[in-house]
């Protein structure tokens, strides 16, 4: 019980929860449970993106990239759809044109041998330019986006699953298969150790590049699915659809409690972190605060929140050594009287 309360995501989830009680008081309709479900519309692509990035960063990588992988994706599609390329087969090439970004910063890094932050932050500009010279293919230049998209997909921007909207769901969904992958196998086990340390993983016969590199091209398809669900949201593909989800879901990972440093991490905080960052920025929009103090105020409270992370991490260390102290004091003491 001791072990559940002290865990970083309790802390997280009473965070969450004190955000609404909050927002709810200082404006009653933020806590409809309406509002609350369906305004998970418009920032469920940050967690998409920020669950991966999870793995990548516990592995000991970082990724900057999938902002501009998710655009180059969304371009990819909608040029397809252009070119009246079936439906399914155009999904297709955009999930495969994620998964090959994440290659290519893989590929990158492990033969140049170069900071993963370096190459991630090439292939960032590298990708939008990409995206945008895909885009002229079309007639549609700079920033304009791709639209005419077939009615059943531009349908699941708003449809709904089970009660929630579908966006929610796979949201959802995919943060159950990366729990699982994660912490319930074999895989997920092997990621810890590679961030822990490369080279004891490499002596214990562990293929590390082969590892982190299953990591970024998953990053690459999470960030080519964030680029199909917010094309769909919106109606239409842009090159800088995922432009605002970069630093957000950097701090859902981290705020999650992935360590920078690697070797720790984790799924279910990353997930309860995205909702924080999404209803912080929703709920001072709804007590009538500006975007530009929003900005201010989210980014203030979620530096108080990592630093409270690394804080609670000393903390549990410092009890822990205590512990272990006064146990051997208790067995000298013992040992005396005899």
């Amino acid at each position: 019980m001791k072990k559940l309360i002290f865990r970083w995501e309790t802390a997280l989830l009473a965070m969450l929860l004190a955000e609404l009680a909050i927002f709810g008081l200082i404006n009653p309709r933020f806590l409809n449970p309406a509002n609350l479900i369906y305004g998970t519309s418009d920032f469920v692509q940050i967690g998409i993106v920020a669950l991966p990035l999870t793995l990548v960063i516990i592995a000991g990588g970082i990724d900057v990239s999938f902002a501009s992988a998710i655009g180059l994706a969304a371009i990819v599609f909608g040029v397809a759809t252009f070119y009246a390329v079936p439906l399914p087969l155009s999904i297709l090439l955009a999930l495969a044109t994620g998964a090959l970004c994440g290659l290519f910063n893989a590929t990158v890094i492990h033969l140049s041998k170069i900071q993963p932050l370096v190459v991630t932050l090439g292939s960032l500009y590298l990708f939008q330019g990409t995206a945008t010279v895909a885009s002229g293919l079309v007639g549609a230049g700079g920033y304009e986006g791709i639209g005419n998209f077939p009615e059943a997909f531009n349908g699941f921007g708003y449809a709904q699953l089970f009660g929630l909207p579908a966006t929610l769901v796979v949201f959802l969904g995919l943060a159950f298969v990366l729990v699982v992958l994660l912490h319930f196998t074999r895989f997920g086990r092997v990621v810890f150790l590679v961030g822990q340390s490369e080279s004891a993983a490499r002596f214990a016969g562990i293929p590390v590049a082969t590892v982190q590199t299953i990591t970024y091209v998953v990053t690459g398809l999470c960030a080519a699915i964030a680029g199909l669900v917010m094309s769909a949201y919106f109606g239409s593909a842009r090159v800088d659809l995922g432009a605002a989800t970069l630093l957000p879901a950097v701090t859902a990972a981290v705020l999650g409690g992935a360590s920078i440093y690697g070797g720790q991490g984790s799924i279910l905080g990353t997930l309860i972190a995205t909702f924080v960052i999404g209803y912080l920025q929703q709920g001072l929009q709804a007590s009538g605060v500006s975007s530009q103090i929003s900005s201010a105020l989210s980014g203030g409270l979620l530096v108080i929140a990592v630093a409270l992370r690394h804080g609670s991490a000393l903390l549990a260390d410092f009890v822990a050594v205590a512990r272990q102290q006064k146990g051997r004091a208790a067995i000298t003491s013992g040992g005396e009287r005899k």
